[in-house]
């Protein structure tokens, strides 16, 4: 495994630190929205090369046994021997993937190679298809459910991977997860799409996204990565039933998933899409505020275009309760009891600068791009850690690192790589 020489990716840390130094040089005092949407391209852009993307290759390779560590805590001790996600796994493929489709850089695709190929001897289920949850420390089946949430992430990054290298067993791949979901995962009667399966793809009614009981059989999060997934994969595959499913997806959110008073995204639902939770995920709306766009672009309706970019800034508006002084982005509300979690998460700051910047881009109105270029602030104020590269994966109230894991299960280069990449490909 040659790129694990780290001497091929990167020249190290000093490197890294040199290019944050230029990022951290503060706004540029020139209003002009031009000019402040290239000084904010400048900055993400060498945020991402020059240590977001080195910081992954850098420290997350396991050099032992394969794939990639499934944690790094906060003060970059790494644990060999916890389980490797499959949504790590899965976004740490999509991430390199699309890296080297717009930067061409090869320690990007092999990095995307390794990921690939790690996760097809130890991921996928040869018996009855889909990916696994968890592997252990040396790549054996560990929780072997089928989890939809899951399942989405590894369409989504086999699809990217085929986008950028031509690879037919990853398309192939994406093309068998996406038939399995709609075998079984598929509410056929009412729509949508249930959570939790076992191996062998029979119902379960495990609890795996905070849900409080099994009566919160649907859930806005897995329905939002699906629309990423689905259209992930139909820009690649663009056969007429993969038109329809994404289109079913998007009509999803409109009908059942966006509140019809409020805009906010319903964050649990029974199975008849009757709202089980008064919680708003802000991050999560600003999330889907941009990701429906995207996926309506690629199904080239002007009226359903239209109608979705309408629906999309009512989305950010509402997120915009979320939003504080200071730029950063609050986590969530809980509306039965009026409590908000303040603590600062890194995916909700990256998705608060797309998301904004894409309602910029839609209506022209200045006050969306002042807060991406404030969300952009705040991160480079307090989430990018300048003295071992990364990201803080959250920080408290008052800026300060809260300790949480910067890899692990669930945290990951995808929400502030793909802001990046994302930055870069719509400023030009």
């Amino acid at each position: 495994m040659s790129f694990l020489n780290k001497s091929i990716f990167f020249t190290g840390f000093a490197f890294i630190l040199l290019n944050m130094n230029s990022c951290n040089q503060g706004k540029n005092p020139n209003n002009e929205p031009n000019s402040r949407l290239l000084e904010l391209k400048r900055e993400i852009s060498e945020d991402l090369t020059g240590n977001l993307l080195p910081y992954w290759s850098l420290t997350m390779p396991d050099t032992v046994n394969g794939g990639f560590y499934g944690r790094v805590d906060a003060n970059e001790q790494v644990y060999p021997d916890a389980e490797k996600g499959g949504i790590l796994n899965a976004r740490i493929l999509w991430t390199f993937s699309s890296a080297y489709r717009i930067f061409q850089d090869s320690t990007y695709l092999q990095v995307a190679n390794y990921a690939k190929n790690y996760i097809v001897k130890h991921f996928l289920d040869e018996k009855y298809g889909g990916a696994y949850r968890t592997v252990n420390m040396k790549g054996e089946p560990a929780d072997m459910r089928k989890h939809t949430l899951t399942e989405s992430y590894f369409i989504y990054a086999f699809a990217e991977y085929y986008r950028v290298t031509g690879d037919q067993e990853a398309l192939d791949i994406a093309i068998e997860i996406f038939e399995l979901l709609e075998k079984y995962a598929l509410d056929k009667d009412l729509n949508g799409y249930y959570e939790v399966f076992t191996r062998n793809w029979e119902r379960s009614h495990d609890l795996l996204l905070g849900e409080n009981s099994p009566e919160d059989e649907k859930t806005m999060i897995t329905h939002l990565h699906l629309v990423e997934a689905y259209a992930g994969l139909y820009r690649v595959w663009p056969e007429e039933r993969m038109e329809e499913r994404l289109s079913n997806i998007l009509n999803i959110f409109n009908d059942k998933i966006v509140d019809k008073e409020t805009s906010h995204l319903i964050y649990f639902l029974d199975r008849n899409w009757n709202a089980t939770t008064q919680i708003d995920s802000y991050g999560h709306d600003i999330e889907g505020a941009w990701l429906i766009v995207e996926a309506a672009r690629l199904l080239e309706d002007p009226d359903l275009l239209e109608e979705v970019e309408k629906l999309s800034i009512r989305i950010a508006d509402a997120a915009h309760e979320g939003i504080e002084p200071d730029g950063s982005m609050l986590t969530e509300k809980d509306l039965s009891t009026g409590h908000v979690v303040t603590i600062r998460s890194w995916w909700e700051q990256a998705e608060s600068i797309v998301g904004y910047l894409n309602a910029y881009e839609i209506t022209g109105d200045e006050s969306y791009l002042n807060i991406s270029i404030d969300s952009w602030s705040y991160i480079k104020k307090y989430f990018i850690d300048k003295k071992n590269g990364g990201w803080y994966a959250l920080v408290s109230e008052s800026g300060e690192p809260a300790g949480r894991d910067k890899a692990n299960f669930w945290t990951c280069p995808y929400h502030n790589g793909r802001m990046g990449m994302e930055v870069i490909e719509r400023i030009h």
